[in-house]
């Protein structure tokens, strides 16, 4: 058997006690999809067929916010905590990105100090949107200058917004506004001066962006200062890894900003065995640049791990 090389840096858990937590309240799916069964031993099976050694695991959409302050700062707790703990288990295999109690950035302030301080996670996972509230908009400033000042990762993954603004399509609201929202958010960020005014964060975009490499232009209307931003962000491959794709980002981003992402638990295996392949089978990358995307751009955002590999 050959050893685990990669780095899966799009890896959700699912922790007992926030599904839980979240069924208390009425939410047993996610964009009308029920949860996948998950454990940790179903993340090390999948990573041990797959060829992954190592996962910086998050929590996913719909994230921990319900209109519930309290309820959103002590589940905050208990996911990073039971993230902390998977690592202690089998720090050779996972790592972490802290889940913060948006919209208390008081307390986000602090979660985030326990989380990195004391329970040693890898950075911060932010959703797009907070009950419609996008990441950029100024009330954000505050737990960016400190995340800024940390030099910390910020794994950014995508959310819908609020029920009342989604379209009544017949399909699974993840499938079109995920890859919207995720471009909402970067569009906001950019135009809010973030990526400028903190330029120490290293934002990490699920999805190769969504659909911002291919509607650039149309975001900075060619302004040069801008297109040079989103040469500066991070792309993770999950449900991406296809030639169209990798044709349109690598005209944006350099490929040592790729990262490679499974997705797993909400993405089949059979569809993750694809996006590998699909890294593999793409003719303008060479072996040199293979191993990059699914190993050595992670080690660069997080050089801890190169002890396990």
């Amino acid at each position: 058997m050959i050893k685990p090389h990669r780095i899966d840096i799009h890896h959700h858990i699912l922790p007992p006690e926030y599904l839980k937590s979240l069924a208390n309240i009425g939410i047993t799916t996610v964009t009308n999809i029920s949860f996948p069964k998950w454990d940790p031993e179903h993340s090390l099976e999948l990573m041990d067929r797959q060829g992954i050694a190592i996962t910086i695991t998050s929590i996913s959409s719909p994230g921990i916010y319900f209109g519930d302050i309290e309820f959103t700062r002590n589940l905050a707790r208990i996911c990073n905590e039971y993230s902390a703990n998977l690592i202690k288990k089998y720090p050779e295999r996972f790592g972490g990105f802290a889940t913060l109690p948006i919209p208390d950035f008081k307390a986000s302030l602090r979660e985030l100090e326990y989380a990195l301080d004391t329970l040693n996670l890898d950075g911060v996972v932010l959703l797009t949107n907070f009950n419609g509230k996008y990441i950029g908009d100024p009330e954000f400033d505050e737990l960016f200058l400190e995340l800024n000042r940390r030099n910390t990762v910020v794994f950014i993954h995508p959310d819908i917004p609020p029920k009342e603004k989604l379209p009544n399509l017949k399909l699974p609201s993840s499938v079109l506004e995920f890859v919207f929202d995720t471009t909402r958010a970067i569009s906001n960020l950019m135009h809010q001066g973030i990526f400028k005014k903190y330029p120490k964060i290293k934002f990490i975009f699920a999805h190769a962006g969504g659909t911002a490499p291919y509607i650039a232009w149309r975001i900075t209307f060619g302004n040069k200062r801008l297109i040079k931003q989103f040469k500066e962000l991070y792309y993770g491959t999950a449900l991406t890894a296809t030639r169209n794709v990798f044709q349109s980002i690598i005209e944006l981003a350099d490929p040592s900003h790729l990262l490679f992402g499974s997705d797993f638990p909400f993405v089949h295996e059979i569809k993750i065995k694809e996006m590998i392949q699909g890294i593999k089978n793409y003719s303008e990358f060479n072996e040199q640049t293979r191993l990059a995307i699914e190993q050595e751009n992670a080690l660069l955002l997080f050089p801890r791990l190169k002890s396990y590999l």
